[in-house]
């Protein structure tokens, strides 16, 4: 029978395999449902798994099946080593969801400059730069002046829960040529995003699973810090960085987070706002109808207000603490109450917006141009895109602007 047809396959890509995908030894082991010895004497040659496991293998591990007949491993890809984590959580190491994500942002990521080739319009470098020894209140402000971000223009993506104003930042980064994808394989509690460093289409991924807008936002901006400065990674989001990092790390994790709040709040906008004129200046604490009306201005949430009006000792470091954690507590006590809610199937998905804030609109524009010019089917297209062939013709439309 075939599944007890021994794959004879070299032990060293088993663990090849397993490494990269983020795995331990236990936990690929629990997933497989099988002991550790077991799978630990695969990899050491005592064993070899039968055909039907392989298969098992290849679909933890997100791996073609017939990468386990190389004659040897590939080169080995290395995951980030630092993350986006939520505040009050921590990581050892970097989740394997994550490592799978970040193989799926380059694989995209080489899709689209094949694509853009075949087009005859290869995507330009990214040029953009800055330093860790700048302002990062004058990077802040150069990055609105590049990106074309005015106030008025800002204050026109002021809609109630944030969406306007991320997918006007978006577009305009990836006019810059970068691409961003959004994902619903890895959730905020394990990382609010990553950028990918490259001269050309540096990639941007950002966390849609249980992140509302406003701080997949923020996130975006931090991300975009990141390759200013080239460094690729997952960081994190706390004020005064990690300081189990080693320094440098921590310096860049310091100064994304606060180029993004400059950029997305610039300090001469956010005092001349009207309730932050009415607010008494020896007065340090802030309530949440405040916040939350200067928040929707700027497109950002309360804690990123709260967190530039500490910056200009507006409030205090204690304030600041405390509120912060009650507002990540209640974050946590709603993604509770929504897990225990009945999911409500009678609101159907929108497929196609979901596959265009996914892939991004440079790469699905790209893929509907050779779709269009009869070099892909239209079956290649809907599997690249992850939709049914029936919903090709809706993203389509929304590309072009049609309602």
């Amino acid at each position: 029978m075939a599944s007890r047809l021994k794959a004879k396959i070299k032990p060293e890509l088993l663990q090849w395999a397993r490494e990269t995908a983020g795995y331990s030894v236990a936990a690929a082991a629990i997933a497989l449902k099988i002991s550790e010895e077991l799978l630990g004497g695969w990899e050491a040659g005592n064993d070899a798994p039968s055909v039907a496991k392989l298969r098992q293998l290849a679909e933890l591990y997100k791996r073609p099946l017939a990468v386990f007949y190389l004659p040897k491993a590939p080169l080995k890809f290395m995951p980030m080593r630092d993350f986006r984590r939520l505040p009050g959580t921590a990581m050892l190491s970097v989740p394997p969801s994550i490592v799978i994500e970040e193989r799926r942002a380059r694989q995209r990521r080489e899709l689209a400059i094949e694509l853009a080739g075949d087009l005859g319009t290869p995507i330009p470098e990214f040029t953009l730069s800055a330093s860790l020894d700048e302002d990062p209140e004058i990077v802040g402000a150069r990055v609105r002046e590049q990106l074309g971000v005015t106030a008025e223009k800002q204050r026109r993506w002021r809609d109630a829960k944030g969406h306007d104003a991320l997918r006007a930042w978006i577009e305009l980064i990836e006019a810059k040529g970068i691409l961003v994808f959004q994902s619903d394989k890895f959730s905020s509690e394990e990382a609010s995003g990553f950028a990918i460093w490259e001269s050309i289409a540096p990639a941007i991924v950002i966390a849609r699973k249980g992140t509302l807008p406003r701080r997949r936002t923020f996130s975006l901006l931090h991300e975009f810090a990141h390759l200013l400065v080239r460094a690729s990674g997952l960081s994190d989001l706390d004020i005064e960085g990690d300081v189990a990092r080693p320094p440098e790390e921590q310096r860049i994790e310091v100064f994304c987070n606060a180029v993004a709040a400059a950029t997305l709040i610039p300090k001469h906008e956010l005092l001349a706002q009207n309730n932050v004129k009415a607010h008494p200046l020896d007065l340090m604490e802030w309530t949440d109808v405040e916040l939350t009306e200067i928040a929707k201005s700027f497109g950002v949430s309360q804690e990123a207000v709260l967190r530039r009006l500490l910056t200009f000792r507006r409030t205090t470091a204690r304030f600041y603490q405390v509120t912060r954690q009650r507002y990540l507590e209640e974050w946590v006590q709603f993604r509770e109450r929504e897990r225990a809610a009945p999911s409500d199937k009678g609101i159907p998905r929108n497929m196609p917006q979901e596959a265009l804030s996914t892939l991004g609109r440079p790469l699905v524009g790209m893929l509907l141009e050779r779709y269009h010019q009869e070099h892909l089917s239209l079956s290649e297209v809907a599997g690249y895109l992850g939709l049914k062939v029936k919903h090709v013709g809706k993203i389509d439309q929304m590309m072009r602007g049609a309602r």
